[in-house]
């Protein structure tokens, strides 16, 4: 019998266990040992795309195990917590109850919504005002990925009445900032072209999101597709001993509407 100390212990489904789990590593591996909440940060927004990933592909064994990993740095991060007396689990854990039960007066409590986009304008009021915020806007990270932050803000002013009512008028401002774009592209005006580019992406965002979809969602969509479709060409192009770089463009469009064929059926 092993006499080593935590030779005993075995994966369970105990969420107790998991803490006690991170509380050893602390303690006994080097590499835990170092963290502070600024070193691994990164790291939990790589898992948290990585679950998305998981998502996009309907894996759910790998959606499990990506969750699994977004749940370890929350546990890592209250062990943290707790060595500085700063907070711990329990505290996380009743914060977010708390939360929940105050969001949600017309669960809760004697407050009435009759449908999501009443529970939404609720839940942003409700925000705003226990944070103390002056903005709505204020809610929004700024690290977000530019056309998620772009969506966010247009969903935040919308749900307190900054809005159109549907995407047709949004679409006409869209029309209005190609035109601009156009403008300064025509011009050669390489200070305004960017600015006007960003403007374009941003009412696109918000035409987009009145209709109905998600701006992140829809252009990772394409990526996706695009990175299938390309990955598909460099294959061919390897078959007859061949790269992109000593390629034509022409063998390339063959193969790449070959890939839109293919993978549109697969």
């Amino acid at each position: 019998m092993s006499d080593h100390p935590y030779s005993h212990i075995k994966p369970s489904r105990s969420f107790t266990d998991l803490v006690q789990l991170m509380h050893i590593l602390r303690k006994e591996c080097p590499w835990d040992k170092k963290q502070t909440h600024e070193s691994i940060r990164d790291l939990m927004v790589e898992e948290v795309y990585e679950a998305i990933d998981a998502i996009d592909a309907a894996d759910m064994e790998e959606l499990k195990k990506e969750l699994g990993d977004i749940l370890l740095h929350v546990v890592f991060h209250a062990e943290m917590a707790t060595e500085t007396d700063s907070f711990n689990m329990g505290d996380i854990i009743f914060a977010i109850q708390e939360k929940l039960i105050s969001r949600h007066p017309h669960v809760f409590s004697t407050s009435v919504a009759g449908d999501a986009s009443v529970v939404k304008q609720n839940w942003e009021k409700i925000k705003q005002k226990e944070k103390g915020r002056t903005s709505v806007l204020q809610g929004v990270p700024r690290v977000l990925p530019g056309l998620l932050q772009a969506q966010r803000m247009q969903e935040k002013a919308g749900a307190v009445g900054f809005d159109w009512k549907e995407w047709p008028e949004a679409w006409k401002k869209l029309d209005e900032e190609l035109l601009e774009l156009q403008e300064t592209f025509r011009n050669n005006n390489k200070a305004e072209q960017e600015k006007e580019f960003g403007d374009v992406l941003f009412s696109l965002v918000n035409a987009g999101r009145l209709a109905g979809l998600d701006a992140e969602n829809a252009l990772r969509q394409t990526n996706n597709k695009f990175r299938d479709r390309f990955q598909y060409v460099e294959q061919k192009l390897l078959e007859k001993g061949k790269t992109p770089s000593n390629a034509t463009l022409e063998e390339m469009d063959e193969l790449w509407n070959e890939a839109k064929m293919k993978l549109r059926t697969s």
